[in-house]
């Protein structure tokens, strides 16, 4: 794409200055109660891992706390960003970090003069550490906006040179804590250090060749580290990821994802590799990829992989490659189905790499909550970022709320997590942790399976080590309501859409508290697409709920209960029908409870996760059994359900709209 010359008028009107306000906070971390942990505008259950802890049991969390700080586990934290130790920040967010060419670490960070809002009086602020971020200097202002926002920060180390320079974007600052208007006048701008930090260059507009005059709206640089590649014929090129969107005088058009790179040290950029996705009319699009993070991978590519925000297309994190440099991608971003998280911004690190260790791994530091901003999680890649680990795999750096990230190797087995956290809100401070591979710990062998009988199926795995016991047609599982659960895996033809569907299983539980999920699937939350089926025994009831979304409207619930628990120990046959605009509850074959549909897609936007015995969340988990699952993408007819429920008759058979049949009656072990 040629670059086009263009400049923009920098004018700021008027504005009254809101005091600086001084948060008063102590910097420790509190441990929270218990019922902290499921509020969204209250505080979460405070918790850091500084050992070893499944990532589902510590996301159900916690009425204690462990230290912030463990060396000897390999792991140890520190607040670095605070309003309370920063005079005259009221917040500091959008974190980045990277590793000088001498060892030096720099950490960035948005310094937001008179509120938390996005669009303020914004400085970029650093901090430099000499000892491998064990003590930080002072803090430094290197791009003050003076009343307008300069953030984004997207620093790269020029390994050649030792230069460091530093991405930014600009926009006229508001002071109403309010976000910019649309279209919003945002710019790029670089500056760079030639000292490991000390100083730093006047800043220099890169409108000319980094803005081309379609990109008349939203326009976002990283905010994360950008790379330089180490190999191939683009060998020492600098890059780094840009976010935009076009504006027709109306409307938002188009998103669009792109990479900017430079092959002389950051003196002159291009725009390389660009993905763009055309808003429709109505407002909906399938992918919005921005806020991206990159790694070169084993081969020389480029892996790209972004935030997803509110698009059709399920998850929320999508990818692309990049094989000639960062100049094209090789196809359009594809959603990430199942890679758990928050629509939030996230970051890669290579740990371990193939000729140099024998082995490959890559890092990715997010929340792991598909639904809220908390319990950050580094999870491990092992084939060069083809898969990632899942939550149950991940290692908890925190279950407090948690945003933003970014990572740098510090040595060769030491990782430093710069991140935005807090015990009440993910904005309260930034983090600097300190973690070795020791932490992380090893490669887990492959979990236990079983069998999952539907045309085309591949097994399910078994998770926390939920064990074989009577069902009601030969064995069952039982779970033990702290981290056993059955999770089946993605394939395209599992969500459900608009589609009627069949849910029916056997399940067994005395529990008289508590939420007990016998299935959950789908997203989680009052504004992602899910099915579930559960007991609460508490109110009195089994309850089942969808929630869909209709074109660009709102999300919409709807749930059907029955009038007993079912929680005597003994087995009793459920089944969720979603047919002819009812939904209909019915348990061992008795009179159906049903309540009126809601239009729309039960599968939409979430993260896709099909769990039997959890929430989708981590944060409930069945005690009890469960047996004979099964999942039709149509709605049974009473004769086909008579003769599952009371002869387990298998109809499974192509064409019968089996999507999921898993007779739970085997657990395999893995293959060494």
């Amino acid at each position: 794409m040629a670059s086009v010359l263009r400049t923009r008028p920098r004018t700021r009107p008027w504005r009254r200055r809101a005091p600086v306000l001084l948060a008063a906070a102590a910097l420790a971390l509190t441990p929270l109660p218990a019922w902290a942990a499921d509020t969204d505008s209250s505080a979460s259950a405070a918790r850091t891992d500084s050992g070893s802890i499944s990532a589902t049991a510590a996301a159900t969390a916690a009425t204690t706390s462990t230290s912030a700080s463990d060396p000897d586990s390999g792991f140890d934290q520190q607040v670095l960003f605070k309003s309370a130790q920063d005079q005259g920040y009221s917040c500091f967010r959008i974190p980045a970090v990277v590793r000088s060419k001498d060892g030096t670490l720099l950490a960035f960070a948005e310094g937001r003069v008179e509120s938390c809002g996005d669009a303020g009086n914004i400085d970029i602020v650093l901090k430099r550490s000499t000892d491998g971020g064990r003590t930080w200097g002072p803090l430094q202002v290197i791009n003050k906006g003076g009343g307008d926002t300069h953030g984004n920060p997207a620093p790269i180390v020029d390994t050649r040179t030792g230069r460091i320079v530093l991405a930014s974007t600009y926009n006229t600052g508001r002071d109403d804590a309010q976000s910019c208007d649309v279209p919003c006048d945002r710019t790029p701008h670089l500056q760079y250090s030639d000292d490991d930090g000390a100083t730093w260059s006047a800043p220099r507009d890169l409108s000319p060749s980094l803005l081309p005059p379609q990109w008349n709206s939203w326009y976002a640089t990283g905010p994360v580290h950008g790379i330089q590649l180490k190999q191939g014929r683009h060998k020492g090129r600098l890059v780094f990821t840009i976010n935009t969107e076009s504006y027709d005088g109306t409307r938002i058009t188009d998103n669009h994802a792109a990479l900017a790179y430079s092959d002389d040290g950051g003196n002159r950029w291009h725009i390389g590799a660009v993905d763009s996705w055309p808003i429709a009319d109505d407002g909906t699009f399938r992918q919005k990829p921005s806020e991206m993070t990159l790694v070169e991978r084993a081969d020389g590519s480029i892996y790209v992989n972004g935030r997803e925000q509110d698009g059709t297309d399920l998850g929320h994190r999508d990818y692309a490659i990049s094989r000639d440099g960062g100049e094209s991608f090789t196809a359009p971003f594809r959603a990430i189905h199942d890679l758990s998280t928050p629509q939030v911004q996230g970051s890669i690190l290579r740990l371990r790499g193939e000729d140099r260790d024998g082995y490959s791994r890559l890092l990715f530091a997010a929340p792991a909550d598909p639904d809220r901003r908390r319990t950050m999680m580094i999870r491990s890649s092992w084939n060069e970022a083809r898969t990632w680990d899942g939550v149950d795999r991940g290692k908890v750096v925190t279950t407090d709320w948690s945003g933003y990230s970014d990572m740098t190797a510090i040595s060769h087995d030491t990782v430093g997590l710069l991140y935005e956290g807090g015990a009440v809100d993910a904005r309260d401070e930034i983090r600097f942790a300190r973690f070795t591979e020791d932490w992380l710990g090893d490669r887990r062998a492959p979990d236990p399976t079983t069998d999952d009988r539907a045309p085309g199926a591949r097994a399910a795995t078994v998770l926390g080590g939920a064990a074989r016991t009577d069902g009601r047609f030969g064995p069952g599982l039982t779970f033990d309501g702290t981290d056993d659960a059955v999770r089946v895996p993605y394939r395209d033809s599992l969500p459900l859409g608009t589609r009627d569907f069949t849910l029916s299983l056997w399940f067994r539980y005395t529990a008289a508290s508590g939420q007990q999920p016998f299935l959950w699937m789908g997203g989680i939350g009052t504004k992602q697409p899910q099915v579930w089926l559960r007991g609460e025994p508490s109110t009195n009831r089994v309850r089942a709920l969808i929630t869909t979304v209709n074109g660009p409207a709102t999300f919409t619930s709807a749930s059907v209960s029955t009038n007993a628990a079912y929680n005597d120990g003994q087995w009793h046959h459920i089944a969720l029908l979603r047919t002819g605009g009812r939904l209909s509850l019915t348990v061992d074959g008795g009179t159906a409870a049903t309540a009126p549909d809601v239009p729309g897609t039960v599968s939409r936007t979430a993260p896709f996760g099909l769990h039997l015995g959890q929430a989708v969340d981590g944060r409930s988990h069945l005690t009890g059994g469960l047996d004979e699952f099964r999942l039709y993408a149509r709605a049974l007819t009473d004769t086909e359900l008579r003769r599952v429920r009371e002869f387990n008759a298998p109809l499974d058979h192509h064409g019968s709209g089996a999507l999921v049949r898993l007779p739970l009656d085997r657990v395999r072990s893995p293959h060494r």
